[in-house]
């Protein structure tokens, strides 16, 4: 038997699972991130060292759980936050902390501080710590990046170089995913317990190993994290004029995810709302399962992170009458995120002249019996999950599984480690649902001007 471990740092927290070559877990281990840090306006980042303490601390927990004998890990699949940079010094050291997605620096110039000796992602940063290589995933490089997009490289010589502020010679090597990006040294063995000389291997942009683990091909998926998206992959690189759609670097070499707007903050603001009342999980769901589809009238505009092309945006609930209460308030923003996505999903089916009659959902939110529901009814056609609910961790294995040679390719990865769990069906409720729709895409109409008034 051969096993892999998967990391799979996220926005909200790090998780380490050591899987068997049929996807089933062995072992795991999660640490939560800490807030992140504001220093000034505009700026984002995490505290101190924060990422590489907690996949440390993962790790760390994993293999003591982990009751295999060590000499059967084939390897280790790198999955980091994707947006996120890295600013290193000559010793490798952060010269601040790292950026968030969030961070308005990374829409502009890198700034010339002679400080700055490498500039790089969250996954090259973890990948020197781990390794001592600067070496990294070509396929984590969005934004603003001097990459081309058709051969996953960085070019010889272009204007991005100088556009961007940034110099070739900062820049970490680029590899494939499935590719070897070095091997645990001995530093990096005691801070985690990983085994030394364990190769470590490249994923892609979190997105995408996400879709790679939820066995994604031509069907639409759902990824239902802290940013919510909906996806599917192709073999070129297309960029959609209408803004319906953006590409992506996909998990398997030479492919592409196609992402489509998305909800930033999605199950953030599911996590907000259950703080806020100080709710058990459970309680809020079977309350929330009770209620009527539509919530008496009540909707939820999930703009509690506005989009970057609207920034006066708010988050908003609108329609209370006195009869509803936090179960209504609940459900309203799970129906919020299912019609939100819908639409969203909808309009990039349209740009890329495809029909997606199945729907795989993915993420933490998948975990909830009433979201797959929802989703089913809102969508109107059959949705599924997979076994394993941390699709972007199984993923991260399965590139690990075919650098390693444990699968002979990506198929065969993804054929013997992603297995379906269940299947939800549209219930009655998707005929209540289909006349909610056209009402919950017109809210913005009347939200909007008054947000632009408010917005400083």
């Amino acid at each position: 038997m051969s096993y892999l471990i998967a990391i799979d740092n996220g926005s909200q927290s790090t998780k380490v699972s050591i899987v068997d070559e049929f996807g089933r877990v062995h072992a795991s281990a999660q640490r939560p991130l800490r807030p992140y840090v504001y220093p000034r306006p505009g700026e984002v980042v995490h505290p101190d060292d924060d990422v590489w303490d907690s996949i440390a601390e993962a790790c760390t927990e994993a293999m003591q759980r982990f009751t295999g004998a060590p000499g059967e890990i084939a390897g280790v699949g790198l999955c980091t936050i994707r947006f996120c940079r890295a600013l290193m010094d000559a010793d490798g050291r952060l010269t601040e902390p790292l950026l968030s997605w969030m961070d308005d620096r990374l829409g502009q110039p890198q700034w010339d501080d002679p400080a700055i000796r490498r500039v790089t992602t969250s996954s090259g940063y973890v990948t020197f710590r781990l390794t001592g290589e600067h070496r990294d995933t070509a396929g984590n490089y969005e934004g603003m990046w001097p990459i081309d997009h058709e051969t996953w490289r960085w070019p010889d010589s272009s204007p991005g170089y100088e556009a961007m502020g940034m110099r070739r010679e900062q820049l970490f090597d680029l590899v494939d995913p499935g590719a070897l990006l070095g091997h645990v040294t001995p530093e990096a063995s005691t801070a985690t317990g990983l085994p030394a000389g364990l190769p470590v291997f490249a994923t892609s942009n979190d997105k995408a190993v996400e879709a790679l683990g939820s066995g994604l091909a031509d069907e639409l998926l759902v990824s239902l994290g802290t940013y919510i998206a909906a996806m599917t992959t192709g073999s070129d690189h297309v960029v959609d004029p209408s803004g319906r759609f953006w590409s992506n670097f996909g998990s398997v070499p030479g492919r592409y995810l196609y992402e489509s707007n998305g909800i930033r903050r999605g199950m953030w603001t599911v996590s907000w709302y259950r703080q806020l009342v100080d709710a058990d999980l459970g309680e809020l769901e079977s309350g929330a399962a009770a209620v009527e589809p539509g919530c008496g009238g009540l909707m939820t505009v999930l703009d509690w992170l506005a989009p970057g092309d609207h920034p006066y945006r708010r988050g908003a609930l609108l329609g209370f009458d006195g009869t509803q209460g936090r179960f209504h308030v609940y459900r309203s923003i799970l129906e919020g995120i299912a019609l939100t996505m819908r639409r969203h999903s909808s309009a990039m089916a349209q740009a890329l002249g495809r029909e997606f009659p199945e729907l795989i959902v993915s993420g933490g939110g998948s975990r909830s019996d009433l979201m797959m529901q929802i989703f089913a009814d809102v969508f109107g056609r059959p949705v599924r999950r997979t076994r394993m609910s941390d699709a972007a961790g199984l993923g991260a294995a399965i590139c690990a599984a075919v650098g390693s040679g444990v699968h002979p390719d990506w198929d065969s990865a993804v054929k013997a480690m992603v297995t379906t769990a269940d299947v939800f069906t549209p219930s009655a409720a998707s005929e209540q649902y289909a006349r909610i729709v056209a009402d919950h895409a017109r809210i913005t109409e009347y939200t909007d001007p008054l947000f632009a008034s408010l917005h400083p």
